[in-house]
């Protein structure tokens, strides 16, 4: 049995597929633990009317009954909000068991792109993708993410690298993986609720209709995923310094109780929105939303390639 049979792609996605329209793959990782219901509910609504605005077809994926859902909607994406913390974080090593049991899992970025591939969705949209954690040359804590990028090619669109992690590191173990980070209209990787980091891109480009020539062709050479980094608008953005200090306040916290591995996201990311007063929050969403955006004009361009050139009639 091929992974397929465990495929579920909602007659819309299917039917855009099939006609070659673009289509932008969206994770659930960031409904189930990223953010509180009824937020999570709303901004999902709200980040698929944005992709559906700018030209594309949305499609939120999620494991759900034994089955890989691509295109969760109505009260499937209801239940899935409502379920939150008690639904599982499915990265990479989770999805076997999680299918053998039935359970409802948010998928991570690694998995949405392992479903999105599998699919034939080129293009995802997502908050900042998991990385190097502070730390990790001790805990060897790394994000499935990274690896999953220099294997699978789906292009990723993200506010950069969440500012909970180690960031130079992350990007010293892109550049080993082969992955291309590409800023759309910078040359300073962002920092997620900071639009820069300190740290630099490979490539800048300012057009969409270039990062999808690149994309296109990354995949046309069988050299994996794309990663490109759309930072936070600056009207959005929170102060980088004052961020920071918060971020070293919740690693303590997780530290003295003891938090790591996949709980540690979540819990640095619930303390920061309880140190932040919730502006934090509102500043993911605000990301979540220009990805969004950005992502559905690269799948439009993506697709524009794809499409026949009229023939010309001679006289």
């Amino acid at each position: 049995m091929s992974a397929k049979a465990y495929l579920s792609v909602s007659p819309e996605v299917k039917k855009a597929l099939a006609a070659g329209k673009p289509v932008v793959a969206l994770e659930s990782t960031i409904i189930t633990h990223g953010m509180p219901y009824p937020q999570n509910l709303d901004m999902a609504k709200k980040v698929e009317a944005i992709v559906r605005e700018h030209g594309a077809v949305p499609a939120t994926i999620a494991i759900m009954d034994g089955r890989f859902c691509v295109g969760v909607s109505g009260e499937d994406l209801e239940r899935l909000a409502l379920e939150g913390h008690k639904a599982a974080k499915a990265s990479r090593r989770d999805v076997a068991a999680l299918l053998v049991k039935g359970e409802m899992a948010g998928t991570t970025v690694a998995t949405t792109m392992q479903i999105a591939a599998l699919a034939g969705i080129q293009v995802f949209a997502t908050g900042g993708i998991g990385g190097v954690h502070r730390g990790a040359e001790d805990t060897f804590d790394i994000s499935a993410d990274l690896e999953e990028l220099s294997r699978t090619p789906v292009a990723v669109i993200c506010a950069g690298a969440k500012s909970i992690l180690d960031i130079g590191k992350t990007l010293e173990v892109l550049e080993t993986n082969g992955v291309p980070v590409i800023g759309y209209g910078t040359d300073d990787f962002p920092a997620f609720w900071a639009p820069v980091s300190g740290h630099k891109v490979d490539h800048r480009m300012d057009d969409v209709a270039d990062i999808a020539r690149v994309i296109a062709l990354q995949a046309e050479l069988g050299m994996g995923g794309v990663l490109v980094a759309n930072p936070i608008p600056a009207a959005d953005a929170l102060d980088a310094k004052a961020i920071e200090a918060r971020i070293a306040e919740a690693i303590a916290g997780a530290e003295a109780e003891g938090v790591s591995r996949k709980a540690l996201t979540p819990f640095l990311l619930k303390r920061i929105f309880e140190l932040t007063d919730g502006k934090s929050l509102v500043a993911n969403i605000a990301l979540v939303e220009n990805n969004a955006k950005v992502a559905a004009q690269i799948a439009v361009a993506l697709a524009a390639r794809a499409l026949p050139k009229p023939s010309v009639r001679r006289a």
